[in-house]
Order: C-alpha cells, then structure tokens, then sequence
C-alpha cells in the first residue's frame, strides 16, 4: 500500500529524519477543500432541484431551493467584504520596519548621489 503513493506525501520528520505518511485531509490544499466542498453541495443541490418530474420535492421546498446558489453566492460575498474590512481594520503597523526601510532608502539615495546621480 505504501508503495502506490506518491512520494510528495511523505515529508521528513523533524525528530528522526525518517519519512512519515501525511494524511490525506492535511496533504489536501485549502482549494481543494473548497471545491470538494461545492462539488459536494452542487451535486445535492442539482439532486433535488433537478429531480424527475415523480421525485420532485414539495412545491415550498422547490420554491426554495432553486435560488438557493444565488443567495449563496451573495451570502458568500457578503462574508468576504466583511473578512477584508475586518482584516484591514485590525491590521497591525509596523514601525520598526517602516523606520529601517527609511534608513534603507537615505543609503541607498546618498550611495546613489556619491556616485553621480541626482534626485
């Protein structure tokens, strides 16, 4: 069984340098979370949205869920407007680095105004 699987699952382990099995939800990329995820609740949605015409769901129910990825999406939308202001309310300054990128920046131009070139 170990042999079938690709190499790039198996990572050093930090203790003893032997090779250690990843499992598969933590070798799994957040994108590929993401499109298991839509594909799962799609493929339920197309399920009972689409169904044939004698396995049709209740007319409520019907009426629901045919807008329902429309309101999704907006759903989705609305969470990640709110992320990025929340993120960029909350995000945090630098100062020392903003102070050493300024010294960075006074010598690199006096380097470059000993050497010739005017600003």
């Amino acid at each position: 069984l170990l042999l079938s699987l690709p190499l790039s699952r198996f990572l050093p382990c930090s203790s003893h340098g032997s090779p250690t099995l990843l499992s598969p939800q933590a070798a799994m990329t957040k994108l590929a979370q993401w499109l298991c995820g839509l594909a799962l609740l799609g493929s339920a949605w197309a399920a009972l949205a689409l169904a044939p015409p004698g396995l049709q769901p209740p007319a409520p129910l019907r009426q629901a869920l045919l807008p329902l990825p429309v309101y999704l999406l907006v759903a989705f939308g609305c969470y990640s407007l709110a992320t990025v202001g929340y993120r960029l309310a909350t995000f945090n300054d630098c100062e020392e680095a903003a102070a050493e990128l300024q010294e960075h920046i006074k010598a690199a131009r006096a380097d470059l105004r000993r050497r010739g070139l005017r600003l």
